[in-house]
């Protein structure tokens, strides 16, 4: 099974920077952990291009700043009924799923793992309260990664039980 980690965002604007802070964390402990099948990769933002990338794979999860109403992190599945959004300087995850799908006819089971930020100041490194959320969305994360195959069906709350 073949799986994607692909975190977005300006580390260069504090919190902005999650997305590839924990791709950061996750080759390393992958790499340690001979797990070969996943691979990892970040940008400023997600581009056109990256609909080939993810064409490749089973599974893809996007990893991104929130600045939502959510307590420290959030999986959500992206697919065809996920916002599709795209401009000169930006594209969504569903746009990018949606663009695998029409030009390679691949829909990988396709997520998106928002994490809570909290300050987004032209300043390098993350708030303390990003930094909590980011060890609990990389603990979870491990997890998920550990059983690829059963993604779908994991709850938030799972890591708790440590």
């Amino acid at each position: 099974m073949k799986i994607l980690v692909y975190g977005y965002g300006n580390p260069g604007r504090m919190d902005d920077g999650l997305g590839s802070e924990l791709v950061n964390a996750l080759e390393q402990w992958a790499k340690e952990n001979s797990m070969d099948n996943i691979e990892f990769d970040s940008n400023y933002q997600l581009n056109i291009e990256d609909a080939y990338e993810i064409s490749t794979k089973d599974i893809v999860i996007f990893v991104d700043a929130s600045r939502e109403d959510i307590d420290d992190f959030l999986l959500t599945k992206v697919d065809e009924n996920s916002k599709l959004s795209f401009t000169s300087h930006e594209a969504s995850p569903g746009y990018i799923y949606h663009l695998s799908n029409k030009l390679f006819n691949k829909s990988p089971e396709t997520f998106l793992l928002h994490i809570k930020g909290y300050k987004w100041e032209f300043q390098q490194g993350l708030s303390e309260e990003a930094k909590l959320n980011l060890n609990k969305a990389i603990a979870y994360m491990k997890i998920v990664l550990k059983n690829p195959d059963k993604i779908s069906n994991f709850k938030h709350n799972i890591i708790i039980q440590n």
